[in-house]
């Protein structure tokens, strides 16, 4: 393992369990390349992490993912450290910083299609469990996806279970593009 010289910063353990999939999946070590992969706690914490770890800290390169909801509190935060200023997603993009549309579940849901999914969730023994949500009336005239995104984030440590499951069933051609790039750029 080396030293980092590469931080990447995500909001939570759900979206490292993802990358680190990814990495693997690609026959690459993130640690033996000097890159660490940390959860914030939450994207608000993201000032906290740039500070640490940008410019004004240890002066290590930044790169990161986070959901479209919290894509302004990031600019913000890049903006602060010195990294640019009327930052948009180009510029963003152009930092190491992608977004996941929605979340990062929405983008591995079309990534794979509603019935893999349903596969995963099946394997990991809670299919039984999705249907009963599927039943519930808040979401029974729900599409698919919306029950399936609903799903994974509701429950203990959901999120973080089934990450992983789902970036390892994966056609590597299908990708999500901000995981893609995330990877891409490291």
């Amino acid at each position: 393992m080396s030293e980092p010289h590469t931080v990447v910063l995500v909001e939570g353990a759900s979206d490292r369990s993802a990358v680190e999939t990814l990495a693997r999946r690609r026959g690459r070590d993130l640690a033996a390349e000097g890159v660490s992969l940390v959860a914030m706690g939450g994207a608000t914490n993201i000032g906290t992490f740039v500070r640490r770890f940008g410019p004004a800290g240890h002066g290590l390169r930044l790169a990161g993912l986070c959901d479209a909801g919290e894509e302004p509190g990031f600019r913000r935060a890049l903006e602060r450290a010195g990294l640019g200023s009327g930052i948009g997603r180009p510029e963003l993009e152009a930092l190491g910083f992608f977004v996941c549309v929605a979340d990062l579940e929405d983008e591995l849901i079309r990534a794979l299609g509603t019935a893999a999914v349903e596969r995963v969730v099946d394997a990991e023994g809670d299919l039984g469990a999705f249907r009963t949500l599927q039943k519930q009336p808040a979401w029974s005239a729900g599409t698919t996806h919306d029950q399936l995104r609903r799903f994974l984030g509701s429950g203990g440590g959901r999120k973080i279970r089934y990450s992983g499951p789902l970036v390892a069933a994966l056609d590597l051609d299908r990708v999500p593009r901000p995981l893609d790039l995330l990877l891409a750029r490291l």
